[in-house]
């Protein structure tokens, strides 16, 4: 008679447009097992843990799993809850206890960092714990991209062609539209897709990796109004100075965090002030994250790709691994995936690469934008302008 063990997922951090596609391909594949018993969420992402708030997702019927495709959010809850060392020590006992013998942990950078040490806890104990990748900023290393990714740059992309299209109507104003992505500027990249023409918008693109010159802004923001008339502009939130300081000063601290004001916001007003010509700000935020209305076909197959591929992962006994994608040269799009040490990955920021990113810093290279394409599955919308064709 073979052993049954139960098997728990953990959601960490900010949600995506497909951390439930992943959680999908988990309890999917986790059914097929004749070794594994009951399927645990963690309802309220890490902190679960340590509260033992285990949902058995194993009788879960097929129309509810169906539903895990088309959710925003998370269906099992997620955190930012800082792990302490006792805490790490008591997880042991708990999976124990519980009869846990495979943990899954889907999240970005730091959830990585909490699978590794948790891995490292459980060591001997014949408990197997796996990463899977999850992040909309696209900043794990090594890995080719990560599930959540390209939802989120289907979204900037289309958000970006369709306020492109309003502006071009009433060509009066500078438009700064702001994504999220504090160190790396992949999502605000992905604003680069709207294009279909040369004059289309975004016209200029400032990100993180470069220092961002108020001057240079002004200057290129100018030339492009007296051009077009009308000018969209996709900045990351996390636009610094030559002194490596965001271009806008802190409103709040605490312990563990600074918040800053909106860089759209800050930047449009410069163009008022300083140029006298009429600008707002668009902040999509968090639903940028939460669409699923935009959700990328590509990304969704993918995330339940990975999520499979963990529990395979935990079933062989693999573990202080992360699932790896891996783009496969060639003229047509392919993956294949892998398994990473943890190590690899835990708390290592990936930023986009200076081939990615035009000379004067304002643009992004047709590299990244044959780079980014495939990952977006559907077509941005194509629209008709009859200025255009007179």
């Amino acid at each position: 008679m073979i052993m049954k063990n139960n098997l728990l997922i953990v959601h960490g951090g900010g949600p995506t447009a497909v951390i439930n596609s992943s959680l999908y391909g988990v309890i999917t594949e986790a059914l097929k097992s004749d070794r594994i018993d009951k399927i645990y969420g963690a309802i309220g992402g890490s902190e679960a843990i340590l509260k033992e708030k285990f949902l058995d997702l194993s009788k879960t019927g097929k129309d509810k799993l169906d539903l895990l495709l088309a959710t925003p959010g998370s269906a099992i809850g997620s955190s930012r809850y800082a792990l302490e060392q006792k805490d790490y020590e008591r997880m042991v006992d708990i999976f124990k206890r519980n009869n846990i013998k495979y943990v899954l942990f889907n999240g970005g950078n730091g959830t990585m960092d909490t699978c590794g040490r948790v891995s490292k806890i459980c060591k001997g104990d014949d408990i197997y714990v796996v990463g899977i990748p999850k992040t909309i900023d696209n900043d794990i290393s090594i890995i080719d991209h990560a599930p959540g990714y390209a939802s989120a740059a289907n979204f900037i992309a289309v958000t970006t062609a369709e306020i492109g299209q309003d502006v071009k109507s009433l060509p009066i104003h500078v438009c700064v539209i702001e994504a999220m992505g504090r160190n790396a500027g992949w999502i605000t990249a992905a604003s680069a897709l709207a294009r279909k023409n040369k004059k289309d918008a975004p016209h200029l693109i400032y990100l993180p990796e470069r220092i961002f010159d108020e001057e240079e802004f002004l200057e290129d923001v100018k030339a492009l109004y007296d051009e077009l008339g009308g000018v969209v502009v996709a900045v990351s939130e996390g636009l610094k100075n030559k002194e490596g300081e965001s271009i806008v000063p802190p409103i709040f601290k605490s312990d563990r965090a600074v918040y800053y004001g909106d860089v759209s916001s800050h930047l449009a007003n410069l163009v008022v002030k300083r140029l006298g010509i009429k600008a707002r700000n668009e902040k999509p935020g968090i639903s940028g994250r939460a669409s699923i209305a935009l959700q990328s076909s590509v990304d969704r197959e993918e995330a339940i790709l990975v999520g499979a591929e963990a529990v395979k992962a935990v079933l062989e006994q693999n573990t202080g691994v992360m699932v790896a994608i891996n783009r496969v040269l060639g003229d047509k799009y392919q993956i294949k995936t892998g398994l990473l040490p943890i190590e690899e990955v835990m708390l290592h920021e990936r930023i986009l690469p200076d081939e990615f990113i035009n000379e004067r810093g304002n643009d992004v290279t047709q590299e990244f934008i044959d780079w980014c394409k495939p990952l977006i599955g559907d077509k941005i919308n194509t629209f008709i302008s009859f200025k255009d064709i007179q």
